[in-house]
C-alpha cells in the first residue's frame, strides 16, 4: 500500500509542558487507523497538527510525499467531523450537507448528486429537508459525516465523533462508521479513548500514552501481543504476574515453569506475563495448572467476572524496639563501638558462628576520625539451647568492648498449609540513628529480622515483596513498632459462562498461546 501520511518527528510544546515528544507514524491509504490513549496523551494534538489547526514546533507532517506542516486548513485535502457536529442549526439536512459545495461554486445539478449520493451512504436520504434540531444525536452525526465526505476528501479526520451518543447508539454507529469507510474508500484517522471503539472498527491502532507512542499494529496484534503494561490493561482487562523467561518457550511464575510460544528474550530475563481473562479456564482443582479459591464472582450479563485467588500472600509481624543508645566511646584508643540487643530462634543455636552473632547484633566499629572500620576481635558468650537471655560481649584488639543481650526463643514463623508456604522473622532492636540513616530501609529491615519465606512444596524460597510499618523513618522515636514482611499474593480474574461458588478450591487451566510474554518497562 502507498504511504498517504507521514509524521516525522512531531514535536509540540504548550505553555512549556511538552504534549508531543517526537511522533514517528505512517498511515496508508484506505486505512482505518485509531489513534488511542487516555486524555491527555496527545492524541488530538497529533490530529488537529493534521488537519492544520495547530503547528509542530518540530518535525514535519507529509501528505502523499508534500510537506504540509503550514499549510491552512483549506488547503489540505482533508476534512474534520469534530466531537460535537458543528453543524448549522438554521439549516435543513441538504443545506448542511451542500455548505462546502455551494462555497466551491459546484453546479447545482451536481450539488443535487453529490449531496443524495451521501444522504443515501448515510441512511438519511428520506431527511433532507428535516431541520438540523429536529434530529436525534445519531442522525445529526450522520450529517456531520456526509457534510464532511461530500468534498470528497483523501483522508477524513474524527475526533471521538461518538462520544456524545448513548452506548447502544454508539455500538450502531461503530458499525456504521467501518461500513461507510469501506463504501467510500479513503482514508480514516479516528480518535477515541474508548478501547472497544478501537478494537471494533480499526484497521491499525496507534496506542498513545503521555506524548509517546506505545505500540503500534492490528487490533489482534495489540490485544493478544501487548508491548508493556500499559498497553496490555488499556486495551481490554489482562492479568499480568511478574515472571522468568528461563530459556526459548519456557516462562516461570509463581515458582513454576509453563511452557509458552514466545522467544528471544535473554536467558533467566525478568518478564512480565499477561493472561486475558478470557483465555482462562476454571476446571477441577487436580485438572488445573494452577490451583486457588474462588474469591468473588459477579454477573456480568454474557458472563460471570471470577475472581481466583492462586496465593494470598503469607505475612507475619514482628516487633522492633528502638532506642537512643550511643556508641560506646574509647578515646585512648580512638575507637567507638556499638551493637544491639538480638534475638535468636532456638533452631539456630546448633549452628552458631561468631560472624553469625556479629550479624544479629549489628556488632561494629569504628575509627570516629576516619570512619574506618575495626575488625572485631573476640565474641564472648554463654547462649544455650534453651528459652532465656544471654550476655555477649564484642571486644576489639585495643580493648574497646560492648555488652548486649542474646534472647533466645521459641522459632517465629507463620505456615500457611492452604497455599503450601512458610514465613520466618525475628523480633528486633535498633537504635534512632540506625533507622534515620538507612539508605534501603526495606531491604535492611529484612536483613535486621532475618526475614525469609519458603515454598513447601517446591523446597525453594520464595520472595519477600512487601515491608510495612507505620512510621516515620526520618522522624522516628524511642519505641516499639510493628514491622510486617509479606510475600507476593495471586488473583486472577476470569471470564466464563460457568458459574463458580465462592470458596470453592478450583483449578486454572491455560495453554502456551495462552501466555503472552513483555519485557519489563
Amino acid at each position: 500500500m502507498k504511504k498517504l501520511i507521514q509524521f516525522k518527528n512531531i514535536v509540540k510544546n504548550f505553555d512549556g509542558t511538552l504534549v508531543l515528544k517526537g511522533i514517528n507514524l505512517d498511515i496508508y491509504e484506505n486505512e482505518f487507523v485509531t489513534l488511542l490513549g487516555p486524555s491527555g496523551c496527545g492524541k488530538t494534538t497529533l490530529l488537529r497538527i493534521l488537519g492544520g489547526f495547530l503547528e509542530p514546533d518540530e518535525g514535519t507532517v507529509l501528505m502523499d510525499g508534500e510537506d504540509i506542516s503550514h499549510l491552512p486548513p483549506y488547503k489540505r485535502d482533508l476534512n474534520t467531523v469534530f466531537q460535537k457536529y458543528a453543524l448549522f442549526p438554521h439549516m435543513n439536512v441538504f443545506d448542511n450537507v451542500a455548505f462546502g459545495l455551494n462555497i466551491k461554486k459546484e453546479p447545482k445539478d451536481i450539488i443535487n448528486q453529490k449531496v443524495m449520493r451521501m444522504l443515501r451512504l448515510v441512511g438519511l436520504e428520506d431527511y433532507a429537508k428535516r431541520g438540523i434540531t429536529e434530529m436525534s444525536g445519531g442522525q445529526q452525526q450522520r450529517v456531520a459525516i456526509a457534510r464532511a465526505l461530500v468534498n470528497e476528501p483523501k483522508v477524513l479526520l474524527l475526533d471521538e465523533p461518538l462520544s456524545a451518543l448513548d452506548a447502544k447508539l454508539r455500538k450502531e454507529m461503530q458499525r456504521e462508521l467501518k461500513k461507510i469507510q469501506q463504501e467510500v474508500g479513503i482514508t480514516f484517522i479516528f480518535v477515541t479513548h474508548d478501547q472497544e471503539e478501537a478494537l471494533t472498527m480499526s484497521d491499525k491502532i496507534v496506542v498513545m500514552k503521555d506524548g509517546e507512542i506505545q505500540q503500534i499494529g492490528t487490533p489482534t496484534d495489540i490485544y493478544n501481543e501487548p508491548a508493556n503494561r500499559f498497553v496490555a490493561n488499556f486495551i481490554g482487562e489482562s492479568n499480568i504476574i511478574d515472571g522468568i523467561m528461563v530459556e526459548d518457550f519456557k516462562v516461570k511464575f509463581e515458582d513454576k515453569v509453563f511452557d509458552c510460544v514466545d522467544a528471544g528474550f535473554s536467558k533467566d530475563e525478568p518478564v512480565e506475563v499477561v493472561i486475558r481473562p478470557e483465555d482462562l479456564d476454571i476446571v477441577g482443582p487436580r485438572n488445573g495448572k494452577l490451583r486457588g479459591i474462588v474469591k468473588s464472582v459477579l454477573f456480568k450479563g454474557v458472563h460471570y467476572e471470577t475472581i481466583v485467588e492462586t496465593s494470598q500472600g503469607t505475612s507475619i509481624t514482628v516487633k522492633m524496639t528502638v532506642s537512643e543508645d550511643k556508641p560506646v566511646v574509647n578515646s585512648e584508643a580512638g575507637e567507638m563501638m556499638s551493637a544491639n540487643d538480638f534475638y535468636l530462634d532456638i533452631l539456630d543455636i546448633d549452628e552458631l558462628t561468631e560472624n553469625f552473632i556479629i550479624s544479629r547484633a549489628d556488632a561494629q566499629a569504628w575509627n570516629p576520625e576516619t570512619s574506618e572500620r575495626i575488625s572485631i576481635y573476640e565474641v564472648r558468650h554463654e547462649i544455650q539451647k534453651e528459652k532465656g537471655s544471654y550476655p555477649v560481649t564484642f571486644s576489639t584488639s585495643a580493648g574497646t568492648t560492648v555488652t548486649v543481650n542474646a534472647i533466645v526463643a521459641e522459632i517465629n514463623k507463620v505456615v500457611d498449609e492452604e497455599y503450601g508456604e512458610e514465613i520466618y522473622a525475628v523480633n528486633f532492636f535498633k537504635k534512632v540513628d540506625e533507622i534515620q540513616e538507612s539508605l534501603i530501609l526495606d531491604t535492611d529491615l529484612k536483613i535486621w529480622a532475618n526475614a525469609y519465606a519458603y515454598d513447601l512444596e517446591e523446597k525453594t524460597a520464595v520472595e519477600i515483596t512487601e515491608v510495612e510499618y507505620d512510621f516515620d523513618p526520618q522522624n522516628i522515636q524511642p519505641g516499639v513498632y510493628d514491622v510486617t514482611f509479606k510475600t507476593e499474593g495471586y488473583e486472577y480474574k476470569v471470564d466464563t459462562t460457568d458459574k463458580a461458588e465462592v470458596g470453592a478450591s478450583v483449578g486454572l487451566k491455560f495453554g502456551p498461546e495462552d501466555l503472552h510474554i513483555m519485557r519489563k518497562q
